[in-house]
């Protein structure tokens, strides 16, 4: 494996309070790392600064091992998709909402129809292609969330809490499915959670923060079995 993304001693502010100061991080092409920690420890924070929706005070971002500042937002971002704990559906069709990002660059007519049938089979909600988005599901709007994420064939997917709204039997299906593409496709991905269940059962890597800091990281086995701190066996309620 080679680095996809790596930081280097960032430091981020929100409304002038430090929320995130992280010496170093790296993210290897193929792997799913699952950053685990409390709510308000800056997890979602860290998300949006690697999206590039949030200015780091300082500190580099290096992506395929150029900085940030060598590549334009756009361009950039067309290498990554992003999938948050509320869908954000239009309300229009589900085929609609799974192509959009499609056609904001300009794909053909004919290639939109058999990449979004595609994605919303192997989602498993093609029978829901014509209903609105505005009418679907928790579980049904987030594999709908999930195809129009995937339709994109990104190198890096982000994933914010997305199975935190959703009921037990939902949330354990759609992890199955959502382990089985990652694994087909090989995507790299970054999952923001305080679930300890879906960390271990997604994640070939686990980073734990705290405070707005990593401060262990390793396979999960290895930091559910060994806390590197107090302060994460407590977080880990071992």
């Amino acid at each position: 494996m080679s680095a996809l993304l790596e930081i280097r001693d960032l430091t981020v502010r929100r409304d002038k309070r430090q929320v995130l100061a992280i010496n170093a991080l790296t993210v290897e092409k193929g792997e799913i790392l699952a950053v685990i920690g409390p709510n308000g420890t800056g997890k979602s924070s860290l998300l949006l600064t690697l999206a590039r929706l949030l200015q780091p005070e300082k500190g580099e971002i290096l992506w395929q091992g150029r900085p940030f500042k060598d590549y334009q937002a756009l361009a950039y971002r067309r290498h990554i998709a992003l999938v948050l704990q509320e869908p954000l559906l239009l309300d229009v069709t589900v085929f609609e909402n799974v192509a959009i990002g499609l056609r904001y660059r300009g794909i053909s007519s004919l290639e939109i129809k058999e990449s979004v049938n595609y994605w919303l089979t192997r989602m498993g909600i093609d029978a829901l292609s014509n209903r609105s988005g505005s009418q679907l599901s928790g579980g049904e709007a987030q594999r709908a969330s999930l195809a129009r994420a995937f339709v994109l064939n990104p190198e890096l997917l982000f994933l914010d809490e997305p199975f935190s709204a959703l009921d037990a039997p939902t949330r354990l299906r759609l992890m199955d499915d959502l382990k089985s593409i990652l694994t087909e496709t090989g995507t790299t991905a970054i999952l923001i959670t305080h679930d300890l269940k879906e960390a271990g059962k997604l994640a070939s890597r686990v980073a734990v923060m705290l405070d707005g800091q990593i401060v262990q990281i390793g396979t999960p086995q290895d930091v559910f079995a060994n806390p590197a701190s107090p302060e994460v066996a407590t977080f880990l309620g071992l």
